[in-house]
């Protein structure tokens, strides 16, 4: 039995555990706490310097992080690795991106000097960091040692 996904109530904040198989049947999810639909998002969350605090060091998963830029050939290269890592890895662990051009006090903070650079961060701590283009299954497998 694939493990539930935990996702979070965007009302009341509540972390939900949702099991896999319901939202599989398409069922819509509601917080066992307040009720509100929960959104069972499989993309990546676009994150800002501005919304770092709150999407990242306040995600109740384990976040990777992807640091990229449009202008760079191996980050559109492990761009749709990313988002396939975001669908399997739903509920397990939240998949976020950041233009690093677009969001310099970020990257300084995690003395970003190569792109694309792949965080594994929890509550806000970098845990694992994976710089270049790598092969999904090589990601996967630096990311499962890095939440273990």
């Amino acid at each position: 039995m694939p493990d539930p996904q935990l996702i979070t109530c965007p009302n009341c904040s509540t972390t939900n555990r949702v099991p896999s198989e319901k939202i599989q049947q398409g069922l819509q999810p509601v917080c066992g706490r307040c009720k509100t639909p929960l959104s069972v998002s499989s993309k990546p969350v676009v994150v800002t310097d501005a919304t770092f605090s709150a999407i990242v060091e306040s995600s109740p998963l384990p976040v990777l992080l992807d640091l990229w830029a449009p202008w760079c050939g191996p980050c559109r290269m492990v761009s749709p690795v990313i988002d396939a890592l975001a669908v399997e890895l739903a509920g397990r662990v939240r998949v976020a991106k950041m233009n690093v051009d677009d969001n310099p006090a970020t990257a300084a903070r995690f003395k970003i000097s190569g792109i694309p650079a792949l965080l594994v961060l929890k509550e806000g701590r970098e845990t694992g960091r994976i710089v270049g283009a790598q092969p999904k299954a090589e990601i996967l497998r630096r990311l499962e040692q890095a939440i273990a």
